[in-house]
């Protein structure tokens, strides 16, 4: 018997058919039982009348019960009545796994449903959830493969920080300490001046101790870095992916933003309109005469205000031009005015954070070792790093990409939490 997926038997549109799946919802009489199949690709009704099934079938399928496993055969008809307009006759059937009181009902708390992560990866919105984040990994690989680059993997294990001291895991390594990847870059950097164009998608981890919806303390990080690059290519690269992204999610993913209720034209925008581009010194001036907020020059923008931006644009919007004390060391300086750097962040619109941080990188040895040192940090444990200025040092930068924040803002969810299957906070680590 040759089984069909449910897209697939919907498509077929008539005739016989044969499918598998599991019980979404159920309901029924003594005489006919409705059973709502769900599979990978859908959900079909399928009806099960005693009279085609016989007695003793039809006792078996009044007993079935939500997530029981099945394979039914039989004739595929238009049914506008239908939850997708369709439905199946069942002529036969069979249960292959039995379920008894699934445990995942309806208005369950948060926390609940996360406990119960292994289960409730069933539900329709985890599975769409879980298609759109395929679809923009995907993406976000063929964007970069069409352009040049090679994917590269970077150490998870790394003897040094990047991102900062206080947001690092740090790990017993046999009898030394190391430290949980925070980003590829410094491992990434010295690859460039071998191939020139790379890119990654990898586990990140920072020790924040941050219990808001949009952080993890485990998160896929999608990043790039290319030799030659000046900081004007890394932008375009950054608002080029994005568009990508968000255009193969509207293209490909109708059904599934109508079981997250996510409104598509709150996405369109994104890929027909260029983003917006502004300085740190004009974000805190838009920010005065425009959210009546007066952010002193030098202070870091936290979540208020790029949340107050964000929702001044209906597009991600590009902020450059930061104050060196604020960003990290690798970055480089502006030429006309050493207080700034080459630094920009992407800020998702609705209030959805920071997409995407990147940067030309420092190349001068010295100012690397004086922004180091004004860290606290070792500058032996540095050396690996160094030697990538001393050989033939070039311009060059990149970025990176949190991908369950773009996943959140894509789908419109209130918690970066439903953006990936196990999520782990300071709080949470099992299931």
């Amino acid at each position: 018997m040759d089984f069909l997926t449910i897209k697939e038997a919907m498509a077929q549109g008539g005739g016989t058919v044969s499918v598998r799946g599991w019980v979404y919802r159920e309901r029924g009489s003594a005489k006919v039982k409705f059973v709502v199949l769900r599979d990978g690709t859908g959900i079909l009704q399928c009806v099960i009348k005693r009279d085609v099934v016989g007695d003793e079938a039809f006792a078996v399928a009044d007993k079935l019960q939500v997530e029981a496993s099945l394979e039914l055969h039989g004739e595929i008809r238009v049914d506008e009545r239908a939850p997708t307009g369709f439905e199946l006759q069942v002529q036969s059937f069979t249960v292959v796994g039995e379920s008894d009181t699934f445990p995942i009902t309806k208005d369950q708390s948060p926390e609940f449903l996360l406990d119960k992560r292994h289960l409730w990866l069933r539900s329709r919105k985890m599975q769409a959830i879980l298609k759109i984040r395929a679809t923009l990994f995907k993406t976000f690989r063929e964007y970069f493969d069409s352009r040049g680059f090679i994917e590269y993997h970077s150490p998870i294990f790394q003897s040094t920080q990047c991102e900062g001291g206080s947001s690092l895991f740090r790990v017993k390594y046999f009898d030394a300490e190391t430290f949980l990847a925070q980003t590829w870059q410094l491992y990434a950097e010295p690859a460039i001046f071998s191939y020139e164009k790379l890119y990654t998608i990898a586990p990140s981890f920072r020790a924040e101790k941050s219990k808001t919806s949009r952080h993890l303390t485990e998160y896929w990080h999608a990043e790039m870095e290319q030799a030659w690059a000046s900081f004007e290519d890394i932008k375009a690269h950054g608002e080029g992916v994005l568009k990508a992204m968000v255009g193969a999610v509207l293209e490909k993913h109708a059904e599934e933003l109508a079981v997250l209720k996510r409104d598509p034209k709150l996405l369109k925008p994104t890929i027909e309109k260029p983003f917006p581009r502004m300085t740190y010194t004009e974000a805190l001036r838009i920010l005065k005469e425009r959210c009546g907020m007066d952010v002193p020059w030098g202070k870091d923008l936290r979540t208020v205000e790029e949340d107050k931006l964000s929702k001044l644009y209906d597009t991600p919007i590009i902020i450059d031009g930061y104050p060196k004390a604020v960003k990290a060391f690798y970055m480089k300086e502006f030429p006309d005015d050493p207080r700034v750097v080459q630094g920009c962040d992407f800020i998702a619109p609705e209030g959805y954070g920071e997409l995407i941080g990147g940067s030309a990188r420092e190349t001068s040895l010295e100012k690397l070792k004086e922004r180091l040192k004004a860290d606290g940090e070792k500058l032996e444990d540095y050396e690996y790093y160094f030697d990538t200025r001393r050989y033939g040092s070039v311009p060059h930068g990149g970025f990176g990409l949190g991908m369950e924040r773009v996943i959140s803002w894509v789908c419109g969810l209130d918690s970066i939490k439903d953006a990936i299957p196990f999520p782990r906070t300071p709080l949470r680590w099992t299931p």
